[in-house]
């Protein structure tokens, strides 16, 4: 970036007072502080977090910590880089100015006025998550108003057709904020809650599917009760609504990420674990698993090995022709965790069908666990690897190092 180019790299000298003076790099945000000194926001919010008082350059006490923009002086660095770029150095972007706590108050007072035009309360509430969405200092901002007693209001209150944009509204900014466990009981112990989210899950606008999704795995999520978690999970559609987010255009990815997250949230409450199966989160998952980043494939083979453990979903996964080939083939891609997943998953499908015992070792799993054992991976699956090379020692064909006489002399398999 422009502020970390050096001079020999670029061919041109960065103006010293480009340069903020706790960074030395180019500001691209340069902001006054009550001294008069312009600092790069970043540095000068950090200074301020650190616990310091006063001015960085003149050491005079900060009578306040308000940050002014420096508008003119941004515009001279903007059009400075213009004028280099030939160099390689880029113009900084105009930033976007964080939320105002004043501003938040105004715009969370309008949106909870009954008495206030339909849409004033709506534009509000897109302000609000305009704000929301730009920055996690933004959301600090706003949360420290108290906004979700609010939103949740709007949301469960607005039953009449013409509500249903500021219902949407409301949901969206709900769907980036977490929620305390006694907002999460407020939505979980009334069924008429939850099932308008539930209801939500199949509206027919995408991203209001997701933020129904992202707020039903907050709620399921920081829930304590197991009883009330299950019968959250119980609700009439709600797997269907969640396993239909898979289906989302993948050029809208947070579908798939928010999809993931509420599907292993339910599948987490045991009983119901059943309903997502009959549901069609097996070929969701076994469809979906080569398209997850890292954390959601995670997510993903945790819960492929929670529905290994029912017999509904170990038969489920048998049946699918790319479930021992896909976890084979993963089982030492993606992390330490998913390793641990994907073998716990293997080894409840060959402890149930030889079928698949035979599979897995056509799909070439021998190698992947004499590696894993080898690894640095976690020692639970070792242990489950460990368990998986026992298993499958008789299915072995004569000629593989299962059968030989080194690895009978092993210590891969303890027993």
């Amino acid at each position: 970036m422009p502020g970390s180019l050096e001079p020999l790299d670029v061919g041109v000298q960065i103006p010293y007072h480009f340069r903020c003076p706790i960074s030395l790099e180019l500001m691209r945000d340069p902001v006054t502080v009550s001294t008069g000194q312009t600092y790069d926001r970043p540095s000068i919010e950090s200074w301020v977090a650190t616990g310091n008082t006063t001015c960085p350059v003149t050491r005079v006490p900060l009578s306040d910590f308000t940050l002014i923009p420096n508008h003119t002086l941004r515009r001279l660095i903007q059009e400075w880089c213009v004028a280099n770029r030939s160099f390689g150095v880029e113009r900084i972007p105009t930033p976007k100015q964080p939320a105002d706590p004043a501003t938040v108050r105004t715009l969370l007072n309008q949106a909870g006025s009954n008495a206030s035009p339909m849409q004033l309360r709506l534009s509000a509430l897109r302000r609000l998550r305009g704000l929301a969405r730009d920055s996690e200092k933004n959301r600090s901002v706003i949360s420290a108003h108290n906004p979700r007693e609010l939103l949740l209001c709007i949301l469960f209150s607005n039953a009449n057709p013409d509500s249903s944009e500021l219902n949407h509204e409301a949901l969206a900014i709900l769907s980036l904020f977490p929620l305390s466990e006694s907002e999460c009981v407020f939505v979980g112990s009334d069924s008429g809650r939850v099932n308008y989210l539930v209801s939500l899950l199949f509206h027919s606008c995408t991203e209001v599917r997701v933020n129904s999704a992202a707020l039903i795995e907050t709620v399921v999520a920081g829930t304590r009760s197991s009883e009330l978690r299950s019968e959250i999970c119980n609700a009439d559609g709600i797997y269907e609504g969640i396993i239909n987010i898979f289906n989302c255009p993948i050029a809208y990815p947070r579908a798939l990420k928010i999809g993931i997250k509420a599907l292993f949230a339910l599948c987490l409450v045991k009983q119901h674990r059943h309903k997502a199966v009959q549901a069609g989160a097996v070929e969701a998952l076994i469809d979906k698993l080569a398209d997850f980043e890292k954390c959601d494939a995670e997510r993903a083979l945790a819960t492929v090995e929670l529905l290994c453990r029912i017999p509904t979903g170990c038969a489920a996964f048998a049946g699918h022709a790319l479930t021992i080939p896909l976890l084979v083939k993963i089982i030492l891609k993606v992390s330490d965790r998913a390793t641990e997943y994907a073998a716990g998953a293997l080894l409840s499908l060959c402890t149930a069908s030889e079928g698949c015992q035979r599979e897995a070792v056509a799909a070439g799993v021998l190698t992947q666990l004499l590696l894993l054992v080898q690894s640095e991976c976690t020692e639970r699956a070792k242990r489950k690897a460990q368990m998986l090379l026992k298993l499958l020692r008789d299915s072995w064909p004569e000629h593989t190092v299962g059968n030989s006489d080194e690895f009978a002399c092993s210590d891969v398999v303890p027993y």
